[in-house]
């Protein structure tokens, strides 16, 4: 099945490692040019010159007010063009109600909440018909982790926005998508399930309540995330679509 994401420009932020880090290669696998970011700029470089040529890398923070128009800029200059954004970061900290300061909320705000609600913003202005905006979520949006209070908290207001923005930006012919993973095969989750007593208990009791019976790979997690910034999902908006072994038993 052709894409059609051949020469199409994307941003991904995030992606340095990870589902940013998977989506980007799943792009780039496809034909697709894209911008990726993280806030080291060594590992940006290095994730760039693992994606080859139709890659480039931008140091920046998704805090950052002027990170949104910087990542536009760059893919315009190198690419000659914008098609759409993966606005993905990096996890909060873990942890309790009673763990967490008022400075992690604050960061975890500007970075996963305000960050994202600024790339979307900028994205939106500058993209056609056609465009589109997506963000990886959490699985999160529709019940909370035990451990991740303020994911817990964050997530399913990105959601919201989300579809908030899905209504206003589709008479133009911009679509917005959410992405929700569960138990992906990554470095984040292998070290969420390292803070228990028993980390292979803990892997082997959470594969137990995934129908499938395993984590997902990150390959897994970067063929969907392509498909849908691709136009062979062109009637697909507003949607968040789990990607998640069919760990969500709800509809």
């Amino acid at each position: 099945m052709d894409l059609g994401l051949k020469d199409r420009v994307y941003v991904v932020t995030g992606a340095t490692r990870g589902l940013g880090n998977a989506a980007a290669r799943e792009l780039v696998a496809d034909g697709a040019k894209v911008i990726v970011t993280g806030r080291d700029e060594e590992r940006v470089a290095d994730a760039a010159a693992g994606l080859g040529p139709n890659a480039a890398g931008v140091a920046v923070d998704n805090a950052d007010p002027s990170a949104p128009a910087r990542l536009i800029a760059a893919a315009r200059e190198r690419f000659g063009g914008f098609d759409g954004i993966l606005v993905s970061v990096g996890g909060p900290p873990p942890g309790f109600v009673a763990d967490n300061t008022d400075e992690q909320w604050h960061t975890a705000f500007d970075s996963v909440f305000l960050g994202a609600v600024r790339m979307a913003r900028a994205a939106a202005e500058e993209l056609d018909a056609g465009g589109v905006i997506g963000f990886v979520l959490s699985a999160s949006v529709h019940e909370p982790i035990p451990g991740l209070t303020i994911s817990n908290g964050l997530r399913p207001g990105l959601a919201g926005f989300a579809k908030s923005i899905s209504d206003e930006l589709g008479p133009r012919g911009v679509r917005v998508v959410g992405l929700l993973p569960s138990r992906i095969d990554t470095d984040r989750v292998r070290e969420l399930d390292g803070l228990s007593a028993d980390p292979e208990a803990t892997r082997a009791a959470n594969e137990s309540r995934i129908p499938l019976r395993r984590y997902g790979s990150p390959e897994e997690f970067g063929r969907v995330a392509a498909f849908l910034l691709s136009p062979a999902a062109s009637y697909l908006t507003g949607i968040m679509v789990p990607v998640d072994g069919g760990m969500r038993h709800g509809f």
